[in-house]
């Protein structure tokens, strides 16, 4: 068989090394069984040999020396033979120092505690070991961390003193040269304060730290962490701790402002590697290495708190997240992904020539030369040409990031005006007056000089979008109460700077709907929610909703911090769906529904915490379940953003069952005691603010019954002593919580109520006395009160229902869908089903824009007829009142029908 360079790729690589790198030369010459497969062109067999290597060295810390040596061997090779990729030599190096490190921590231990175990004591790595992306001749940055309880320690030793001994000498066999050279260089400045606290931390005072005092670097540092070596409970319980320090939901732009500081504060340090060209940094250049990884690390943080997807600590499998998940362009991730892998592999070979720690390309021309010949290429000139063109890609992309310096308004009183005049504003001196009282500093969240500057760096764009807004002052002064409120507002300002598209949500907002401005006037931080493109999609499924909700932010929450989260979260997601409607994103039905799909989901969030949290005290009652019946709106499938939750607790089973807990309650006195602790879960304030009204005045007996009946007694109830009426409200009731099981036989209690012959006539007439006396004690409104004016959607609801109890036909909880099997059965007009889209439109637009169900400003009415279908506001008028007369007709005819 004729040999070949296309069977033997190794052989041009080894040329090159040894004609072009001391240190893989030397390597060479020094022989092994590794060496042997390399010149056999068996790569994989060399890796073996390698990582087998240093077995009979005499001692732990000349084993690993001999191993690192080998390994870095035979990796060069294939890195320079193109046999191994970036990722593949990384990932070996990376391993390569794991096991070193494991090795050096059980010497350690054992050398002082024979017997003992690295128990109580965890390697953190962090930075390019965290990530698996180790270089060559990486340091590797570390953080020891001991837990003072389990640590082996000597008689009458201190843990602390214990901790730092084993420290130094994991270093010392680390990093420590001899003649067969070294292990790895260590680093421990990520460490908190490292001029100050000892090379071990106890993991409690780390975890203190990172809650309350960190920088914002150490959040990014934070992101490529892992335990590598030792106790590995310790090390996941001190990263589980700090993960809501790493990965916040809400945003932090003045931490992502830091991030680009960093990177100018590196390019003014390093000044003499930013200009491209021989003596070039390719890791902390203009262009290079550090900033793909800040760039894709930004995103990370912004993104990452609520998108888990995002937080790979590896820079191309980041990259490569942000881009599927829409946060960067595709272009721009795969112009950054080939950047890098170019950079690292010429890294590479300049930490090949001689096993140096460097990352600059050499100043000489004769060296600069030698790396270029080493990766294959004529010289150094071939080298710079390959690379300028990714340096200067990574440098444009990296620097669309920087805010800098940016326009700012002027404070001399007759220019701002004519600048409040060019950006749209009918009142220039109002809006003036407006803009000076801010900059007095009255307003505590501008008295601090950080917070000012954000401020003034954002007011240009928020005058540009208010003035292009319908109506720029009313924007203006809703957004005072926001100033006015807001506790602290240098992250607010920085995020309405880094958000444009944010900015004119917020106009649009403040302009049209006041419900969702008094909101954001009291929660500031709602803002944050927009920032993801799936906050302006239609919500998701109650399951998916409640798996959001749900999950925790920290690992020792408590109960009071569950119902923070839960309120923060569900409060955001309701929020978000009102923007939908005021930026004509979704339709007013689809947003009805998504109201019900949230109020549904968290009611089974923090019942499953409630429940859970009254089980610890009190056990749980045999065969019996908390069942939830939702009615009204939230039974219907379409709430308002005002709307209240009509419910009414069940609990399946008997009552006279006991519970088997601690402490013992009676099935009826359980349950009567565990309801109240539900509604207070949804509806009582916390420090996250208020969430729902919880109305329970459907129930069996009203304000007089017990607030949870068992399910037989309900059935009994409805059976036999309910009122026409509380059969009318049952029509739109439906189970929202419990079992499958307990919910289907709730289900079937239902049906069985609703489907009983009825007297035709006693069902119209009750109904209607009912009417009657709803309008005399709870009157319209105003001319827009589309619930209870004449003909509107009540009238509608009792002409439904009465229909429903009388025929047994269209008995479905959802209105639109029991109109629609009427009008099929010819029990009402198909126009009715217009009629409801059109004012059910009316509503839940109306409640966001004019909750009082006043006529809308004159600049809304255009929003108001769009989001219902509309061209105009005439026109909207028009069909509101055909609606109207439609359902007044309707009702009418049927409450005059005796059911002859």
């Amino acid at each position: 068989m004729t040999v070949t360079l296309e069977n033997r790729p190794l052989d041009p690589a080894l040329r090159r090394a040894e004609a072009h790198s001391t240190f893989l030369a030397r390597q060479l010459e020094m022989g092994g069984d590794w060496v042997e497969a390399l010149r056999s062109d068996d790569i994989e067999t060399a890796l073996d040999r390698a990582r087998a290597s240093g077995v009979e060295a005499p001692d732990v810390g000349s084993a690993l020396r001999r191993q690192r040596a080998a390994t870095a061997l035979v990796l060069g090779i294939g890195d320079l033979a193109g046999v191994l990729p970036l990722k593949r030599v990384t990932a070996e190096l990376s391993d390569l120092a794991d096991r070193a490190l494991e090795l050096a921590l059980q010497a350690a231990v054992a050398d002082r505690t024979p017997d003992a175990t690295p128990q109580g004591f965890a390697i953190i790595a962090l930075g390019k070991l965290g990530s698996r992306e180790l270089n060559y001749s990486s340091d590797v940055d570390l953080l020891f961390l001991f837990d003072p309880a389990t640590l082996p320690v000597r008689p009458g030793e201190e843990p602390a003193r214990a901790a730092v001994r084993i420290g130094q000498r994991v270093v010392e066999l680390i990093q420590k040269r001899e003649g067969d050279g070294y292990v790895f260089r260590v680093d421990l400045r990520l460490r908190p304060s490292p001029e100050a606290t000892p090379l071990a931390l106890p993991v409690n005072a780390a975890i203190s730290y990172y809650e309350s005092s960190a920088l914002p670097w150490e959040r990014a540092a934070f992101i490529r962490a892992r335990c590598v070596a030792g106790d590995r409970g310790l090390g996941r319980y001190f990263l589980d701790a700090i993960h809501p320090f790493i990965w916040r939901r809400s945003l932090d732009f003045g931490a992502i402002g830091e991030l680009r500081s960093i990177t100018r504060r590196i390019r003014d340090h390093y000044a003499q590697g930013q200009a491209f060209g021989p003596g070039y940094d390719l890791k902390r250049g203009r262009g290079g290495i550090r900033e793909i990884e800040f760039f894709a690390q930004i995103h990370q943080l912004i993104h990452g708190g609520r998108e888990p997807g995002l937080r790979a600590p590896g820079t191309l499998d980041a990259l490569s997240a942000l881009a599927e998940a829409g946060r960067i362009s595709g272009g721009e991730a795969a112009d950054l992904a080939e950047a890098y892998r170019f950079f690292r592999t010429i890294e590479h070979r300049l930490q090949m020539v001689d096993d140096r720690q460097t990352h600059s390309l050499p100043v000489s021309g004769d060296a600069l030369d030698n790396v270029a010949r080493l990766h294959g290429l004529g010289d150094g000139a071939a080298l710079l040409a390959r690379l300028r063109p990714h340096v200067e890609r990574v440098a444009a992309i990296y620097d669309e990031l920087d805010e800098g310096s940016g326009e700012r308004l002027p404070r001399d009183p007759a220019a701002l005006e004519e600048r409040l005049r060019t950006a749209g504003f009918d009142d220039p001196m109002a809006g003036r007056l407006r803009i000076e009282s801010w900059r007095s500093g009255k307003a505590r969240s501008l008295r601090a000089a950080a917070a000012s500057d954000a401020f003034e760096a954002m007011l240009p764009a928020l005058v540009d979008a208010f003035g292009a807004s319908p109506d720029g002052m009313r924007a203006m002064n809703r957004f005072d109460d926001v100033v006015t409120k807001l506790p602290s507002g240098v992250n607010f300002y920085r995020l309405l700077q880094a958000r444009p598209g944010l900015m004119q949500l917020l106009a649009t907002v403040l302009s049209h709907a006041p419900a969702l401005a008094e909101q954001l006037g009291r929660r500031p931080e709602l803002l944050d929610g927009l920032i993801d493109a799936s906050a302006l999609e239609p919500a998701r499924s109650v399951e998916a909703l409640a798996q959001d909700f749900a999950r925790a932010d920290r690992y020792d929450e408590d109960y009071q911090w569950l119902l923070d989260r839960v309120r923060r979260r569900v409060n955001g997601t309701r929020f978000a769906l009102g923007v939908q409607l005021v930026a004509a994103r979704s339709d007013p039905l689809e947003v009805a529904g998504g109201y019900a799909r949230v109020a549904e989901a968290a009611i089974r969030v923090l019942a499953d915490a409630t429940v859970a949290e009254f089980e610890a005290a009190h056990g749980r009652v045999p065969g019996s379940e908390l069942l939830i019946l939702g009615l009204g709106r939230l039974g219907g499938e379409a709430l308002t953003h005002a709307s209240d939750l009509d419910l009414i607790y069940l609990f399946s089973g008997t009552h006279e069952a006991r519970s088997d807990g601690p402490r013992p309650l009676g099935a009826t006195d359980y349950f009567n005691r565990l309801a109240p602790r539900v509604s207070a879960a949804l509806s009582v304030p916390t420090a996250a603010g208020p969430l729902y009204d919880v109305d329970t005045r459907l129930r069996p007996s009203g304000q007089d019954g017990l607030i949870a009946v068992s399910l037989p007694s309900f059935a009994e109830y409805q059976h036999e002593r309910a009122w026409t009426w509380e059969h009318m409200a049952l029509t739109r009731a439906r189970p929202v919580y419990g079992s499958d099981e307990g919910r289907a036989a709730l289900q079937k209690v239902l049906d069985g109520i609703l489907l009983r012959p009825r007297d035709a006539a006693l069902v119209t007439a009750d109904a209607a006395k009912m009417r009657a006396e709803m309008a005399a004690h709870k009157p319209a409104k105003g001319p827009y009160d589309i619930k209870l004016g004449d003909g509107g959607l009540v009238d509608l609801e009792f002409a439904v229902q009465v229909l429903q109890l009388r025929h047994g036909v269209g008995l479905h909880p959802r209105l639109d869908r029991a109109i629609a099997e009427l009008a099929a059965e010819g029990l009402i007009p198909s126009q009715i089903e217009e009629a409801h889209q059109l004012l059910t439109r009316m509503l839940v637009t109306f409640r966001l824009v004019s909750p009082a169900s006043d006529v809308p400003p004159e600049a809304t009415r255009p929003l108001v007829a769009r989001a219902c279908g509309m061209p105009d506001w005439e026109s909207l008028l028009a069909a509101h009142d055909e609606a109207r007369h439609r359902i007044l007709e309707l009702w009418r005819d049927i409450a005059a029908d005796k059911g002859d």
